[in-house]
């Protein structure tokens, strides 16, 4: 594991209760997340893992339990506001827009950033064209990152779907989150897509310090870049720790690694 320092509790997750009519997704659900680290959610499908995150960022709205951020507690909030508290969230299905280019596509992530109102922006008047620049600055230097400039123009629907899915990694960190929720970010991508991927989220939580929640089914990638890994099955917790705790509890192996792990 890298060498770096991971600070006090920035979300805690206490007792989260989610039902759908008389089905469980969640149950007594109860975990932390320190600054500055990566934690995993790992378990087979329908363990409830997007449920977990589309309560932690208000998609979602749990009968029981609270969810505190940065010292913050609350039941019922609503995405634009955990947005607005420094949260941004990446999709297993892409909510890209297509037909627009990855540079717009990067700039809708500004949003919430932009001070300025629309008519100002339609015709560009004063501030609203310094501030467009501004971001446009930003934007352009996470076009940089993600070592994505040649297809900046591009119509996002145009790209593989490995660039799909780095732009949308953009689009998030456009937002300049201070929390960040990959929902399996590297679905359906091959090897080396995959080693880009875990690249580019190492240096995302290295390079400007992003606490990061995970969800991946690749146990190769937890294991290799979690600082921690909480372990759902059936929407109960069946284990946490770091990842060599993880990898050895026997109700994590029997409900999920199997004995080849």
């Amino acid at each position: 594991m890298r060498d770096k320092t991971i600070g006090e509790v920035v979300l805690d997750v206490r007792h989260i209760a989610l039902s759908f009519g008389g089905v469980k997704a969640l149950s007594d659900i109860s975990f932390d997340v320190r600054e500055h680290e990566i934690r995993a959610i790992i378990g087979p499908n329908g363990a409830g893992k997007s449920s977990m995150l589309n309560c932690i960022n208000g998609v979602y709205q749990p009968q029981q339990g609270s969810i505190t951020l940065r010292g913050q507690t609350f039941a019922h909030m609503n995405p634009r506001q955990v947005a607005q508290m420094g949260v941004a969230r990446t999709f297993q299905n892409l909510a890209l827009f297509k037909g627009m280019s990855v540079l717009d596509n990067l700039m809708s992530g500004r949003n919430l950033k932009m001070r300025t109102h629309l008519l100002q922006h339609l015709w560009r008047w004063g501030a609203a064209e310094r501030e467009e620049i501004e971001h446009r600055e930003k934007v352009e230097r996470i076009i940089d990152f993600l070592d994505i400039q040649a297809y900046r123009k591009t119509p996002v629907g145009r790209l593989p779907y490995g660039l799909q899915k780095r732009v949308d990694l953009g689009r998030a960190l456009a937002m300049e989150p201070q929390l960040l929720l990959l929902d399996e970010p590297m679905a359906g991508m091959n090897v080396e897509e995959k080693q880009d991927m875990c690249r580019f989220i190492l240096d995302v939580n290295d390079e400007f310090g992003t606490t990061i929640v995970l969800i991946e089914h690749d146990m190769g990638v937890v294991m290799d870049i979690s600082d921690r890994v909480v372990v759902l099955d059936y929407g109960k917790k069946i284990g946490d720790g770091v990842p060599d705790e993880v990898r050895n509890n026997e109700d994590v192996i029997r409900a999920y690694l199997g004995t080849a792990h």
